[in-house]
């Protein structure tokens, strides 16, 4: 989730000067009726709501450190599996709740806000896209979206998103040119890098995607530009300093000096993840 300026999305965190680091900070809300899709476990519904904020730090390069949650309850019950999720998912990438809040709500809701620290030098942000750079992702997009379609064998990557946290530190060591999460999707993803990189474009390569397998090849395609709820990295960097040790990433485009969207020359739709389950 980007932080909203006067006009545009700008980062995925807001940033301050914490010594001679830099302190990220986001905040993410999901509801029952949006975010929380039937059939998930009230962990997996805390866990979710951990995983979505740890990936926006991520985004950043930065290095997770604390979560504060507040939860909004119509059933109390939920609560111990939601907190638990929460936790499990915050010990797993180094992360710890360290507040929040309780209260009625008639959907639950959650409440996550989360910081983290990066070095300056390497901070990631959406901005600095060059042309001639290489456009790529980790992973593999649109399993989560498969999970909806009726692909069930992909259901942990929809009910527990694993932030690529790892692998944010190490591309903003190795000096990506820009950087966010997926979590809408790539073909929205591009358009709001390039909401933001006025000077360039991006020309995506249909077959350099990597697809979810066992699906139908068109519809897989489609998944994968459109499909979101996976939490990967899409990120910019210079042909040189690609690949980078220790990320598991592809190559799908690259930077362009034209000012717009493209797959395989073709304008690319702008369009993503639909946050509603009804």
């Amino acid at each position: 989730m980007g932080i909203v300026g006067k006009e545009k999305c700008v980062d995925d965190c807001a940033e301050f000067a914490c010594g001679g680091q830099v302190m990220v900070a986001t905040t993410d809300m999901l509801h029952r009726s949006t975010d929380f899709v039937p059939g998930m476990t009230d962990w997996q519904a805390g866990w979710m709501s951990a995983a979505v904020t740890l990936s926006d730090i991520a985004s950043m390069g930065a290095a997770p450190k604390y979560l504060l949650i507040a939860v909004g309850l119509d059933d109390w019950k939920c609560l111990e599996g939601v907190m638990q999720g929460a936790k499990d998912c915050c010990m797993k990438y180094g992360a710890e709740i360290i507040g929040g809040d309780i209260d009625r709500h008639n959907e639950l809701t959650v409440v996550t806000t989360g910081l983290g620290l990066v070095d300056r030098r390497d901070i990631a942000r959406r901005t600095g896209a060059w042309p001639g750079d290489l456009v790529c992702i980790t992973g593999t997009p649109g399993q989560a979206q498969a999970w909806l379609d009726g692909y069930h064998q992909f259901e942990k990557y929809l009910f527990e998103p694993q932030p690529r946290v790892t692998e944010g530190q190490l591309l903003g060591k190795a000096g990506v040119s820009a950087m966010m999460d997926d979590s809408d999707g790539i073909a929205l993803s591009l358009y709001d890098l390039m909401s933001v990189n006025e000077n360039c474009g991006f020309a995506l390569d249909l077959s350099k995607l990597p697809l979810p397998a066992g699906i139908p090849a068109e519809r897989a395609r489609e998944l994968a530009l459109y499909g979101g709820g996976d939490y990967e990295l899409i990120f910019t960097i210079a042909p040189d300093r690609f690949p980078v040790d220790d990320v598991a990433a592809t190559v799908i485009g690259t930077v362009t000096e034209k000012n717009a969207v493209t797959v395989d020359g073709i304008p690319l739709e702008k369009r993503g993840y639909q946050h509603r389950w009804e």
